[in-house]
């Protein structure tokens, strides 16, 4: 990675500001996937059934699509830093509320709240890495940077398989906030709001007018047009589909290979990662791609992975509904396919189209409207397989169905920029 960053006084705080993103995103997915491990012990403890964990997981996305949406708002004003800060403390708590709570509504409470928290994730790291690193770097940089959210979610859920292997449900949530506290110091010391705030001038593209004075987010604006506000709009709806897939296979996947393929709990944990696993290689492989063999055209490669991994769910739907060898293979290549896209979209896409100033507004509205996916994916998934009697086809074919209609929405974004002087 050391010959895709800049030489001189900036390399030291963008190795720093790299390194503390990479691990708040991290430290957020050890008090996000805990529940989603666990969810079949939550049902055994108190007598909950899909749907009734599906009223759980809706309540947490919910509010994490709200805490997306105002993290475009309090993170121009708090700076990513303390957005990152507060976001990870407030969630830190709600993991260890989880280890002793007692009752479904407790459990509703803090999803929500824990919800809020997660929100502001995604907006704090696209928004600090924005200011520290030039547009013919993002593409690579972020295509490793976003490996975080491949390892942290293999890490987070292996950790929760462990812990409830071991110790019981209650230790993974209690094992998750002592990590995420760690995580917290480290980023507290590792990093800097922006460049101006350790006596740098900000980083300017070849592209953009040269300004060193002070950053005055609120008098600055965003300086966007039309076009610009339809493309984000746009990325939005695809990345609603990319996170309904994405959280229909993580939230859902521990739970039917524990109650379809008669795996046990910490076993299926286990086997879930193999989604995470493959998209640790896509998003890399996405990110070096889209800079140097696609020449920044993120739109059209996201098309082509999309469309292959809408092939995946053709061989779910047709193999892995009885096979569990089938059901982990396009699993696998769900996940190579679908993460390149996530990470082109939501990440390095949303700076390139909001700009600097811009990055932390388009990525929470981007990921804001993204995270109204699995809102109904975690609602229409839990009532169909109640309602098909535990029936996985009629799933599959709802997933097939979404991959496809995200990669057509992909190829008619392309298509627009091609004639538009919006580049992405």
């Amino acid at each position: 990675m050391a010959v895709l960053i800049e030489k001189g006084p900036y390399r030291k705080w963008q190795i720093n500001i790299f390194s503390a993103t990479w691990l708040a995103y991290v430290g957020y997915y050890f008090t996000r996937k805990a529940f989603f491990v666990v969810k079949s012990d939550l049902a055994d403890t108190f007598g909950l059934n899909a749907i009734n964990l599906a009223h759980l997981g809706t309540a947490y996305l919910v509010s994490y699509m709200v805490g997306q949406y105002s993290s475009a708002y309090f993170g121009r004003k708090l700076g990513p830093k303390y957005l990152l800060l507060i976001g990870m403390g407030i969630s830190l708590v709600c993991s260890t509320v989880f280890g002793i709570a007692n009752s479904f509504w407790t459990f509703l409470l803090f999803l929500s709240i824990n919800g809020l928290a997660q929100g502001t994730g995604w907006p704090g790291c696209i928004g600090s890495l924005a200011y520290w690193f030039k547009r013919k770097q993002r593409g690579s940089i972020l295509g490793i940077w976003s490996t975080c959210y491949q390892l942290g979610s293999v890490l987070a859920t292996s950790f929760a398989a462990y812990m409830l292997g071991n110790f019981g449900w209650r230790w993974s949530f209690f094992g998750s906030s002592v990590i995420m506290l760690v995580i917290w110091i480290s980023v507290y010391y590792l990093h800097p709001n922006r460049p101006d705030n350790v006596g740098l001038d900000p980083l300017v593209d070849d592209d953009e007018p040269e300004n060193t004075g002070p950053q005055n987010e609120e008098s600055k604006g965003l300086g966007w047009n039309r076009e610009v506000v339809v493309t984000v709009i746009t990325m939005g709806f695809i990345y609603f589909g990319i996170k309904f897939l994405r959280y229909a296979l993580w939230s859902w996947a521990p739970f039917l290979l524990k109650n379809n393929f008669n795996l046990a709990g910490d076993d299926a944990g286990y086997l879930s990662t193999v989604f995470d696993i493959m998209g640790f290689t896509g998003v890399i492989f996405a990110g070096f791609a889209s800079d140097r063999l696609f020449k920044g055209r993120r739109a059209l490669l996201s098309f082509l992975m999309l469309l292959f991994m809408a092939f995946s769910f053709v061989l779910m739907y047709t193999a892995g509904s009885t096979s569990l060898f089938y059901f982990t293979i396009s699993m696998g290549l769900a996940g190579f396919m679908l993460y390149g896209p996530d990470s082109l979209i939501s990440g390095v896409g949303a700076i390139d189209v909001g700009s600097k100033k811009g990055a932390i507004v388009a990525a929470g509205i981007i990921n804001g409207t993204g995270s109204i996916g699995p809102i109904f994916q975690e609602q229409i998934i839990g009532w169909m397989y109640e309602k098909f009697n535990y029936d996985l086809v009629p799933i599959f074919i709802l997933l097939l169905v979404i991959a496809s209609l995200t990669a057509l929405l992909t190829f008619t974004l392309w298509v627009k920029l091609k004639k538009r002087s919006v580049e992405l």
